[in-house]
């Protein structure tokens, strides 16, 4: 008996930004603001739990990919597990845990799962200027009964919707399921599913959908085409977006990497993240969320001439290899044991796939690119060029919605 878990992600339609955790300010807090923070205390456990995990994913899949593009979504993937956990028992959830960046001893279940509802209300709820949509979904085989228990804390915590499928007639469930998803991200993932396995029982999907515009668009009359140096020797041809005027950036020198902060309308934001010459494995190895929680004080305005290369980039894993070799292990294997979906042990995660989708261009409405060049203190503005791999962090608010590195821009894959 198998369960097929597909962890289909996302599309960030455009640009976003990210970063670990708040940085704690000092200073004197009336009783409200106590009383707030610990009603928010599990989302800051979460969303720290899900940096930390962002950082080992990266780390892992970028050891193995030394040469290509990496793009991921670190809250869709945890967030997927997460909701396992609602069904899994023993060493099946304890692993899953601590690969989450979890503590039992330090958080409990509940509070874990509370922190998620936070998380995906804070993502979930409308704001001007921005198209964040994020949920999850559970196809069943129709002879299946998960429990009431566990379709009760699905939907409560993590918006999740469950729906009957009869897998034996894979050809027609792999179509309901593909529409599916496309609707729910705007047509970005029409194909997600191929050659299902009949054999499939319990299918669980975990969707995000970006859509933004840059709070300073680039100008399309200044894109040209430039030079990107993918390694020290190999250059290519890459549409190269130029802009002018007041930027957040600034330098890390622990990472030996420049760091500019560009704004999305809506409140999130991308950093893009430029080691120095040949430092790129220094950036990968000191990369934590303590750094990553630094940029936002660490970046100031100030005037610059910033060039950023046009991609877009399809990332596709196989979970299962990287999230085994990472400590979750049991529920892939005969020792699953994920009795609390169905109440019988005798169900393991077959599949488990991630898929990612980013485009970053220029784009603002048309009346937005047309806001003329911004007044500029007379200084000699610093020039900062993307030209060789750099890496990108999608933010909203202090949580991470997607990690990558970009070596080759006109590579998709």
């Amino acid at each position: 008996m198998k369960m097929l878990f597909f962890l289909c992600l996302l599309i960030v339609w455009i640009h976003s930004n990210s970063y670990c955790y708040e940085t704690n300010h000092q200073g004197v807090r009336n009783q409200n603001q106590r009383g707030q923070e610990n009603r928010n205390m599990p989302q800051l456990i979460v969303g720290n739990s899900v940096c930390q995990f962002a950082c080992c994913f990266y780390k892992e899949i970028s050891s193995r990919q030394n040469s290509g593009n990496v793009f991921f979504s670190p809250l869709s993937i945890s967030t997927a597990f997460a909701m396992m956990t609602l069904g899994a028992r023993s060493d099946t959830l304890s692993q899953i845990l601590r690969v989450l960046s979890f503590n039992p001893r330090e958080i409990s279940e509940n509070e874990i799962h509370e922190g998620y509802r936070q998380l995906m209300q804070m993502v979930n709820r409308k704001n001007e200027g921005l198209q964040l949509n994020m949920g999850n979904v559970l196809f069943v085989l129709d002879r299946l009964k998960p429990q009431d228990k566990f379709l009760s804390n699905l939907r409560n915590f993590y918006e999740g919707e469950a729906y009957p499928m009869n897998f034996k007639r894979a050809d027609q469930a792999q179509i309901k399921i593909n529409e599916y998803v496309a609707g729910r991200t705007n047509g970005k993932i029409r194909d997600l599913i191929n050659n299902l396995d009949p054999l499939t029982e319990i299918l669980l999907i975990s969707y995000i959908y970006f859509n933004a515009q840059w709070e300073k668009p680039f100008d399309t009359k200044y894109t040209k085409k430039n030079k990107f140096y993918v390694d020290g020797n190999k250059a290519v041809e890459v549409p190269m977006m130029f802009g002018m005027g007041q930027f957040k950036h600034g330098y890390d020198e622990q990472l030996s990497s420049t760091v500019v902060q560009m704004d999305y309308k809506g409140g999130a934001s991308a950093f893009f993240v430029l080691p120095d010459q040949g430092k790129m494995k220094k950036l990968e190895k000191r990369l934590s969320c303590e750094r990553m929680s630094r940029w936002r004080t660490l970046v100031s305005k100030s005037s610059a001439n910033v060039y950023l290369p046009k991609f877009t980039l399809y990332g596709t894993y196989n979970l299962k290899d990287i999230l085994y070799k990472m400590g979750i292990m049991d529920v892939f294997t005969d020792k699953a044991d994920l009795s609390g979906i169905t109440g019988q042990p005798q169900h393991r995660i077959s599949q488990a796939i991630h898929k990612a989708v980013v485009k970053v261009d220029e784009t603002g409405t048309e009346a937005a690119a047309a806001t003329g060049m911004e007044i500029v203190p007379m200084s000699v503005p610093a020039t900062i060029t993307f030209n060789r791999p750099f890496l990108m962090v999608i933010t909203l608010e202090s949580n991470i919605l997607f990690m990558g590195k970009i070596v080759n821009p006109l590579k998709k894959d």
